[in-house]
Protein backbone atom coordinates (compact mmCIF):
# COMPACT_ATOMS: atom_id res chain seq x y z
CA UNK A 1 0.00 0.00 0.00
CA UNK A 2 2.76 2.47 1.00
CA UNK A 3 4.60 1.62 -2.18
CA UNK A 4 1.52 2.41 -4.27
CA UNK A 5 1.10 5.79 -2.60
CA UNK A 6 4.75 6.55 -3.22
CA UNK A 7 4.39 5.81 -6.92
CA UNK A 8 1.35 8.12 -7.18
CA UNK A 9 3.28 10.90 -5.42
CA UNK A 10 6.22 10.54 -7.78
CA UNK A 11 3.89 10.58 -10.82
CA UNK A 12 2.15 13.77 -9.74
CA UNK A 13 5.49 15.47 -9.04
CA UNK A 14 6.71 14.60 -12.51
CA UNK A 15 3.57 16.06 -14.09
CA UNK A 16 4.10 19.35 -12.22
CA UNK A 17 7.70 19.59 -13.41
CA UNK A 18 6.61 18.87 -17.01
CA UNK A 19 4.04 21.62 -16.81
CA UNK A 20 6.65 24.11 -15.67
CA UNK A 21 8.94 23.15 -18.55
CA UNK A 22 6.07 23.68 -20.99
CA UNK A 23 5.50 27.34 -19.93
CA UNK A 24 6.41 29.64 -22.88
CA UNK A 25 9.73 31.44 -22.56
CA UNK A 26 9.69 35.25 -22.62
CA UNK A 27 9.32 36.45 -26.17
CA UNK A 28 12.48 37.64 -27.84
CA UNK A 29 12.46 40.55 -30.27
CA UNK A 30 12.33 39.17 -33.78
CA UNK A 31 12.62 41.38 -36.88
CA UNK A 32 9.50 41.11 -39.03
CA UNK A 33 8.96 42.36 -42.56
CA UNK A 34 6.96 45.61 -42.77
CA UNK A 35 3.75 45.48 -44.83
CA UNK A 36 4.36 46.31 -48.49
CA UNK A 37 3.50 49.90 -49.38
CA UNK A 38 1.96 50.63 -52.80
CA UNK A 39 3.57 53.32 -54.88
CA UNK A 40 0.15 54.97 -55.33
CA UNK A 41 -1.37 56.93 -52.48
CA UNK A 42 -4.81 55.60 -53.39
CA UNK A 43 -6.36 52.20 -52.80
CA UNK A 44 -5.40 49.09 -54.75
CA UNK A 45 -7.63 49.15 -57.82
CA UNK A 46 -6.27 45.97 -59.41
CA UNK A 47 -9.50 44.06 -58.74
CA UNK A 48 -11.59 46.68 -60.52
CA UNK A 49 -9.02 47.22 -63.26
CA UNK A 50 -8.77 43.52 -64.08
CA UNK A 51 -12.53 43.29 -64.38
CA UNK A 52 -12.96 46.54 -66.32
CA UNK A 53 -10.21 45.91 -68.86
CA UNK A 54 -10.73 42.21 -69.49
CA UNK A 55 -11.30 41.38 -73.13
CA UNK A 56 -14.71 39.80 -72.54
CA UNK A 57 -16.11 42.84 -70.70
CA UNK A 58 -19.14 44.44 -72.31
CA UNK A 59 -20.53 47.98 -72.30
CA UNK A 60 -22.96 46.81 -69.63
CA UNK A 61 -20.45 45.13 -67.32
CA UNK A 62 -18.08 48.07 -67.52
CA UNK A 63 -20.91 50.44 -66.61
CA UNK A 64 -21.95 48.25 -63.68
CA UNK A 65 -18.38 48.19 -62.41
CA UNK A 66 -18.12 51.98 -62.63
CA UNK A 67 -21.30 52.29 -60.61
CA UNK A 68 -19.78 50.03 -57.99
CA UNK A 69 -16.61 52.16 -57.84
CA UNK A 70 -18.66 55.34 -57.60
CA UNK A 71 -20.78 53.92 -54.79
CA UNK A 72 -17.66 52.85 -52.87
CA UNK A 73 -16.68 56.50 -52.42
CA UNK A 74 -12.99 55.79 -53.00
CA UNK A 75 -10.46 58.62 -53.27
CA UNK A 76 -7.01 58.87 -54.80
CA UNK A 77 -8.10 56.92 -57.86
CA UNK A 78 -7.63 59.53 -60.57
CA UNK A 79 -5.32 57.26 -62.51
CA UNK A 80 -7.94 54.51 -62.57
CA UNK A 81 -10.58 56.89 -63.92
CA UNK A 82 -8.14 58.24 -66.48
CA UNK A 83 -7.31 54.74 -67.76
CA UNK A 84 -11.01 53.91 -67.77
CA UNK A 85 -11.71 56.97 -69.90
CA UNK A 86 -8.97 56.08 -72.37
CA UNK A 87 -10.45 52.60 -72.67
CA UNK A 88 -13.95 54.01 -73.13
CA UNK A 89 -12.77 56.25 -75.96
CA UNK A 90 -10.97 53.33 -77.60
CA UNK A 91 -14.22 51.34 -77.51
CA UNK A 92 -16.38 54.05 -79.12
CA UNK A 93 -15.89 52.51 -82.62
CA UNK A 94 -17.39 49.29 -81.22
CA UNK A 95 -20.75 50.95 -80.51
CA UNK A 96 -23.33 49.08 -82.54
CA UNK A 97 -26.69 49.76 -80.90
CA UNK A 98 -28.55 52.52 -79.15
CA UNK A 99 -28.08 50.65 -75.91
CA UNK A 100 -24.31 50.56 -76.44
CA UNK A 101 -24.26 54.30 -76.91
CA UNK A 102 -26.47 54.91 -73.90
CA UNK A 103 -24.24 52.77 -71.69
CA UNK A 104 -21.17 54.59 -73.04
CA UNK A 105 -22.83 57.89 -72.22
CA UNK A 106 -23.68 56.80 -68.67
CA UNK A 107 -20.21 55.36 -68.13
CA UNK A 108 -18.54 58.54 -69.35
CA UNK A 109 -20.64 60.61 -66.95
CA UNK A 110 -19.45 58.55 -64.01
CA UNK A 111 -15.84 58.82 -65.15
CA UNK A 112 -16.16 62.60 -65.60
CA UNK A 113 -17.62 62.88 -62.13
CA UNK A 114 -14.72 60.90 -60.72
CA UNK A 115 -12.05 62.86 -62.55
CA UNK A 116 -13.62 66.16 -61.47
CA UNK A 117 -13.58 65.03 -57.84
CA UNK A 118 -9.96 63.90 -58.17
CA UNK A 119 -8.95 67.05 -60.09
CA UNK A 120 -6.79 64.77 -62.20
CA UNK A 121 -5.08 67.13 -64.65
CA UNK A 122 -3.46 64.49 -66.94
CA UNK A 123 -6.95 63.48 -68.10
CA UNK A 124 -7.65 66.86 -69.74
CA UNK A 125 -6.97 65.73 -73.35
CA UNK A 126 -9.35 62.78 -73.04
CA UNK A 127 -12.00 64.93 -71.39
CA UNK A 128 -11.84 67.30 -74.35
CA UNK A 129 -12.33 64.31 -76.64
CA UNK A 130 -15.50 63.48 -74.71
CA UNK A 131 -16.67 67.09 -75.06
CA UNK A 132 -16.32 66.75 -78.81
CA UNK A 133 -17.93 63.29 -78.83
CA UNK A 134 -20.92 64.59 -76.88
CA UNK A 135 -21.18 68.00 -78.59
CA UNK A 136 -24.77 69.12 -79.07
CA UNK A 137 -23.93 70.09 -82.65
CA UNK A 138 -25.08 66.52 -83.29
CA UNK A 139 -28.76 66.13 -82.54
CA UNK A 140 -28.21 62.64 -81.10
CA UNK A 141 -26.55 64.26 -78.07
CA UNK A 142 -28.75 65.69 -75.33
CA UNK A 143 -26.06 67.93 -73.85
CA UNK A 144 -25.87 66.24 -70.45
CA UNK A 145 -22.59 64.41 -71.07
CA UNK A 146 -21.10 67.43 -72.80
CA UNK A 147 -21.92 69.52 -69.75
CA UNK A 148 -20.41 66.96 -67.36
CA UNK A 149 -17.25 66.65 -69.44
CA UNK A 150 -16.82 70.43 -69.56
CA UNK A 151 -17.36 70.75 -65.82
CA UNK A 152 -14.73 68.05 -65.26
CA UNK A 153 -12.37 69.79 -67.68
CA UNK A 154 -12.66 72.92 -65.60
CA UNK A 155 -12.06 71.06 -62.37
CA UNK A 156 -8.90 69.30 -63.55
CA UNK A 157 -7.38 72.73 -64.15
CA UNK A 158 -5.67 72.55 -67.53
CA UNK A 159 -5.88 76.08 -68.98
CA UNK A 160 -4.66 74.87 -72.37
CA UNK A 161 -8.29 74.35 -73.37
CA UNK A 162 -9.58 77.81 -72.38
CA UNK A 163 -9.56 79.19 -75.93
CA UNK A 164 -11.38 76.12 -77.27
CA UNK A 165 -14.04 76.30 -74.56
CA UNK A 166 -14.43 80.06 -75.07
CA UNK A 167 -14.91 79.55 -78.81
CA UNK A 168 -17.54 76.90 -78.16
CA UNK A 169 -19.43 79.25 -75.83
CA UNK A 170 -19.22 81.97 -78.48
CA UNK A 171 -20.90 79.56 -80.88
CA UNK A 172 -23.64 78.85 -78.34
CA UNK A 173 -24.13 82.59 -77.81
CA UNK A 174 -24.79 82.93 -81.53
CA UNK A 175 -27.04 79.87 -81.86
CA UNK A 176 -30.37 81.34 -80.82
CA UNK A 177 -33.28 79.02 -81.50
CA UNK A 178 -36.97 78.88 -80.72
CA UNK A 179 -37.10 75.08 -80.82
CA UNK A 180 -37.64 73.92 -77.23
CA UNK A 181 -35.59 70.72 -77.38
CA UNK A 182 -32.70 72.30 -79.27
CA UNK A 183 -32.64 75.20 -76.83
CA UNK A 184 -32.51 72.83 -73.88
CA UNK A 185 -29.60 70.90 -75.37
CA UNK A 186 -27.66 74.04 -76.27
CA UNK A 187 -28.17 75.58 -72.84
CA UNK A 188 -26.79 72.46 -71.16
CA UNK A 189 -23.65 72.81 -73.23
CA UNK A 190 -23.48 76.53 -72.48
CA UNK A 191 -23.69 75.92 -68.74
CA UNK A 192 -20.83 73.45 -69.03
CA UNK A 193 -18.71 76.04 -70.85
CA UNK A 194 -19.48 78.76 -68.31
CA UNK A 195 -18.71 76.44 -65.40
CA UNK A 196 -15.45 75.29 -66.96
CA UNK A 197 -14.27 78.80 -67.81
CA UNK A 198 -15.14 80.04 -64.33
CA UNK A 199 -13.20 77.18 -62.70
CA UNK A 200 -10.18 77.78 -64.93
CA UNK A 201 -10.31 81.50 -64.15
CA UNK A 202 -8.42 82.63 -67.23
CA UNK A 203 -9.26 86.23 -68.30
CA UNK A 204 -9.80 84.96 -71.87
CA UNK A 205 -13.06 83.47 -70.64
CA UNK A 206 -14.51 86.84 -69.61
CA UNK A 207 -15.80 88.01 -72.98
CA UNK A 208 -17.92 84.97 -74.00
CA UNK A 209 -19.28 84.62 -70.45
CA UNK A 210 -20.27 88.30 -70.50
CA UNK A 211 -22.21 87.80 -73.71
CA UNK A 212 -23.86 84.73 -72.20
CA UNK A 213 -24.97 86.86 -69.24
CA UNK A 214 -26.96 89.21 -71.52
CA UNK A 215 -27.76 86.83 -74.38
CA UNK A 216 -30.72 84.77 -75.49
CA UNK A 217 -30.50 82.10 -72.81
CA UNK A 218 -33.08 81.65 -70.07
CA UNK A 219 -32.71 83.97 -67.09
CA UNK A 220 -31.35 81.16 -64.92
CA UNK A 221 -28.50 80.59 -67.39
CA UNK A 222 -27.84 84.32 -67.68
CA UNK A 223 -27.56 84.51 -63.89
CA UNK A 224 -25.01 81.68 -63.84
CA UNK A 225 -22.88 83.64 -66.30
CA UNK A 226 -23.41 86.93 -64.46
CA UNK A 227 -22.31 85.43 -61.16
CA UNK A 228 -19.23 83.90 -62.79
CA UNK A 229 -17.84 87.14 -64.23
CA UNK A 230 -16.02 88.46 -61.13
CA UNK A 231 -13.96 85.25 -60.95
CA UNK A 232 -12.02 86.04 -64.13
CA UNK A 233 -10.35 89.32 -63.23
CA UNK A 234 -10.62 92.20 -60.80
CA UNK A 235 -10.10 94.67 -63.62
CA UNK A 236 -11.93 93.86 -66.89
CA UNK A 237 -11.33 97.38 -68.19
CA UNK A 238 -9.51 96.37 -71.35
CA UNK A 239 -12.11 93.91 -72.60
CA UNK A 240 -15.02 96.12 -71.49
CA UNK A 241 -13.55 99.03 -73.43
CA UNK A 242 -13.39 96.88 -76.56
CA UNK A 243 -17.00 95.74 -76.14
CA UNK A 244 -18.21 99.34 -75.77
CA UNK A 245 -16.26 100.49 -78.84
CA UNK A 246 -17.32 97.66 -81.14
CA UNK A 247 -19.57 99.18 -83.78
CA UNK A 248 -21.63 95.99 -84.20
CA UNK A 249 -22.74 96.01 -80.58
CA UNK A 250 -26.12 97.70 -80.01
CA UNK A 251 -26.61 100.26 -77.23
CA UNK A 252 -28.02 97.77 -74.72
CA UNK A 253 -24.86 95.64 -75.00
CA UNK A 254 -22.57 98.68 -74.64
CA UNK A 255 -24.45 99.90 -71.60
CA UNK A 256 -24.51 96.43 -70.02
CA UNK A 257 -20.74 96.25 -70.46
CA UNK A 258 -20.32 99.64 -68.79
CA UNK A 259 -22.49 98.56 -65.86
CA UNK A 260 -20.39 95.43 -65.50
CA UNK A 261 -17.32 97.64 -65.30
CA UNK A 262 -18.92 99.56 -62.46
CA UNK A 263 -19.68 96.30 -60.66
CA UNK A 264 -16.08 95.15 -60.90
CA UNK A 265 -13.33 95.66 -58.35
CA UNK A 266 -11.23 97.62 -60.83
CA UNK A 267 -9.26 100.61 -59.50
CA UNK A 268 -10.62 104.10 -60.10
CA UNK A 269 -8.00 104.77 -62.77
CA UNK A 270 -9.34 101.93 -64.87
CA UNK A 271 -12.98 102.82 -64.30
CA UNK A 272 -12.31 106.43 -65.24
CA UNK A 273 -10.58 105.34 -68.44
CA UNK A 274 -13.54 103.20 -69.47
CA UNK A 275 -15.90 106.01 -68.42
CA UNK A 276 -14.13 108.24 -70.93
CA UNK A 277 -14.78 105.61 -73.61
CA UNK A 278 -18.43 105.27 -72.58
CA UNK A 279 -18.92 109.04 -72.71
CA UNK A 280 -17.33 109.30 -76.15
CA UNK A 281 -19.25 106.35 -77.65
CA UNK A 282 -22.41 107.71 -76.06
CA UNK A 283 -22.12 110.61 -78.49
CA UNK A 284 -20.49 108.98 -81.50
CA UNK A 285 -23.11 106.21 -81.78
CA UNK A 286 -25.76 107.57 -84.12
CA UNK A 287 -29.30 106.16 -84.13
CA UNK A 288 -32.83 107.38 -84.71
CA UNK A 289 -34.32 104.79 -82.41
CA UNK A 290 -35.68 106.59 -79.35
CA UNK A 291 -35.00 103.72 -76.99
CA UNK A 292 -31.40 103.43 -78.17
CA UNK A 293 -30.96 107.18 -77.72
CA UNK A 294 -32.26 106.86 -74.17
CA UNK A 295 -29.82 104.05 -73.39
CA UNK A 296 -26.87 106.04 -74.76
CA UNK A 297 -27.94 109.04 -72.72
CA UNK A 298 -28.10 106.97 -69.54
CA UNK A 299 -24.62 105.59 -70.27
CA UNK A 300 -23.25 109.12 -70.74
CA UNK A 301 -24.75 110.32 -67.47
CA UNK A 302 -23.40 107.31 -65.60
CA UNK A 303 -19.96 107.83 -67.14
CA UNK A 304 -19.96 111.48 -66.07
CA UNK A 305 -20.82 110.43 -62.54
CA UNK A 306 -17.78 108.14 -62.48
CA UNK A 307 -15.49 110.85 -63.85
CA UNK A 308 -16.74 113.23 -61.17
CA UNK A 309 -16.43 110.67 -58.39
CA UNK A 310 -12.90 109.61 -59.28
CA UNK A 311 -11.69 113.09 -60.22
CA UNK A 312 -9.80 111.50 -63.12
CA UNK A 313 -10.42 113.18 -66.48
CA UNK A 314 -9.05 112.72 -69.98
CA UNK A 315 -8.56 115.67 -72.34
CA UNK A 316 -11.22 114.31 -74.69
CA UNK A 317 -13.76 114.31 -71.86
CA UNK A 318 -14.01 118.09 -71.87
CA UNK A 319 -15.15 118.07 -75.50
CA UNK A 320 -17.83 115.49 -74.79
CA UNK A 321 -18.95 117.16 -71.56
CA UNK A 322 -19.48 120.40 -73.43
CA UNK A 323 -21.36 118.48 -76.09
CA UNK A 324 -23.67 117.02 -73.46
CA UNK A 325 -24.58 120.54 -72.40
CA UNK A 326 -24.78 122.12 -75.87
CA UNK A 327 -26.80 119.36 -77.54
CA UNK A 328 -29.37 119.32 -74.79
CA UNK A 329 -29.62 123.06 -74.33
CA UNK A 330 -30.58 123.68 -77.95
CA UNK A 331 -32.86 120.62 -78.10
CA UNK A 332 -36.61 121.06 -78.18
CA UNK A 333 -36.86 118.27 -75.64
CA UNK A 334 -33.72 118.66 -73.54
CA UNK A 335 -32.72 116.14 -70.91
CA UNK A 336 -32.25 118.28 -67.84
CA UNK A 337 -30.71 115.40 -65.92
CA UNK A 338 -27.85 115.27 -68.42
CA UNK A 339 -27.41 119.05 -68.35
CA UNK A 340 -27.29 119.04 -64.57
CA UNK A 341 -24.88 116.06 -64.43
CA UNK A 342 -22.61 117.81 -66.93
CA UNK A 343 -22.50 120.96 -64.81
CA UNK A 344 -21.96 118.94 -61.64
CA UNK A 345 -19.10 116.98 -63.23
CA UNK A 346 -17.32 120.10 -64.43
CA UNK A 347 -17.85 121.79 -61.06
CA UNK A 348 -16.53 118.76 -59.16
CA UNK A 349 -13.45 118.50 -61.37
CA UNK A 350 -12.78 122.22 -60.88
CA UNK A 351 -9.80 122.14 -63.23
CA UNK A 352 -8.89 125.23 -65.25
CA UNK A 353 -10.43 123.60 -68.33
CA UNK A 354 -13.63 122.77 -66.46
CA UNK A 355 -13.95 126.30 -65.06
CA UNK A 356 -13.41 127.82 -68.50
CA UNK A 357 -16.26 125.70 -69.90
CA UNK A 358 -18.59 126.72 -67.07
CA UNK A 359 -17.72 130.38 -67.54
CA UNK A 360 -18.45 129.92 -71.24
CA UNK A 361 -21.90 128.54 -70.37
CA UNK A 362 -22.56 131.55 -68.15
CA UNK A 363 -21.44 133.94 -70.90
CA UNK A 364 -23.93 132.37 -73.33
CA UNK A 365 -26.70 132.59 -70.76
CA UNK A 366 -25.82 136.21 -70.11
CA UNK A 367 -26.31 136.95 -73.83
CA UNK A 368 -29.69 135.21 -73.76
CA UNK A 369 -30.74 137.20 -70.69
CA UNK A 370 -30.01 140.39 -72.56
CA UNK A 371 -31.54 139.52 -75.94
CA UNK A 372 -33.77 136.51 -75.22
CA UNK A 373 -35.29 134.08 -75.15
CA UNK A 374 -35.40 133.69 -71.37
CA UNK A 375 -37.89 131.41 -69.74
CA UNK A 376 -37.91 128.74 -67.05
CA UNK A 377 -35.50 126.52 -68.99
CA UNK A 378 -32.83 129.20 -69.22
CA UNK A 379 -33.47 130.37 -65.69
CA UNK A 380 -33.06 126.87 -64.22
CA UNK A 381 -29.88 126.19 -66.15
CA UNK A 382 -28.58 129.63 -65.15
CA UNK A 383 -29.04 128.81 -61.46
CA UNK A 384 -27.15 125.50 -61.86
CA UNK A 385 -24.26 127.06 -63.76
CA UNK A 386 -23.84 129.94 -61.29
CA UNK A 387 -23.91 127.58 -58.31
CA UNK A 388 -21.54 125.23 -60.12
CA UNK A 389 -18.98 127.99 -60.64
CA UNK A 390 -19.22 128.90 -56.97
CA UNK A 391 -18.59 125.29 -55.95
CA UNK A 392 -15.35 125.15 -57.91
CA UNK A 393 -13.66 127.60 -55.48
CA UNK A 394 -11.81 128.85 -58.53
CA UNK A 395 -9.56 131.84 -58.56
CA UNK A 396 -10.46 132.60 -62.17
CA UNK A 397 -10.72 136.32 -62.76
CA UNK A 398 -13.01 135.75 -65.73
CA UNK A 399 -15.46 133.91 -63.50
CA UNK A 400 -15.44 136.63 -60.84
CA UNK A 401 -15.83 139.41 -63.41
CA UNK A 402 -18.84 137.78 -65.05
CA UNK A 403 -20.53 136.98 -61.73
CA UNK A 404 -19.94 140.58 -60.57
CA UNK A 405 -21.61 141.86 -63.72
CA UNK A 406 -24.60 139.57 -63.17
CA UNK A 407 -25.16 140.65 -59.57
CA UNK A 408 -25.18 144.33 -60.62
CA UNK A 409 -27.04 144.10 -63.94
CA UNK A 410 -30.62 145.30 -64.09
CA UNK A 411 -31.28 142.61 -66.69
CA UNK A 412 -31.53 140.09 -63.85
CA UNK A 413 -34.16 139.68 -61.17
CA UNK A 414 -33.20 140.14 -57.51
CA UNK A 415 -33.26 136.36 -57.06
CA UNK A 416 -30.91 135.85 -60.00
CA UNK A 417 -28.59 138.56 -58.70
CA UNK A 418 -28.60 136.84 -55.30
CA UNK A 419 -27.46 133.58 -56.91
CA UNK A 420 -24.49 135.38 -58.45
CA UNK A 421 -23.72 137.09 -55.16
CA UNK A 422 -23.75 133.76 -53.31
CA UNK A 423 -21.39 132.29 -55.89
CA UNK A 424 -18.97 135.19 -55.48
CA UNK A 425 -19.10 134.74 -51.73
CA UNK A 426 -18.26 131.04 -52.15
CA UNK A 427 -15.26 131.93 -54.32
CA UNK A 428 -13.98 134.24 -51.60
CA UNK A 429 -13.98 131.55 -48.89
Amino acid sequence: MKRRLLLIFVFLSGMAIFAQDATPAPATTVATAAPAVRASTGPDMSYYSDDYFRRTATFFTRYELLKEVDAAGLTGIGEFYHDALKHLIAKIPDIKTGEDRELTDYSARLICKGLAAEKYTPAAPELWQIVQFADTVRSINDGVLMQQALIALGQVGDTKYVSSIALRLDNFNNSQTSDFETKRRVQRGAVGCINALEALGDPAGYRPVFYASIGWFDRAIQNIAYNALPSFTDDPGEVIGVIIRESNNPPNVKYAAWQEMLRSSAPDESKAKVASTALAIGWSYVTRDMNSQRIMREMRISAMNTIARTGIVQDADYVNLKKSYDQNFVNNTPDYNEIRETINTLSTLATDEAVDILVGFLGELNERRRSGPWDNRERNVFSWVVAGIGDTKTGSQDAKTLLTFVQRSQNYTPAEQAWARNALRALSL
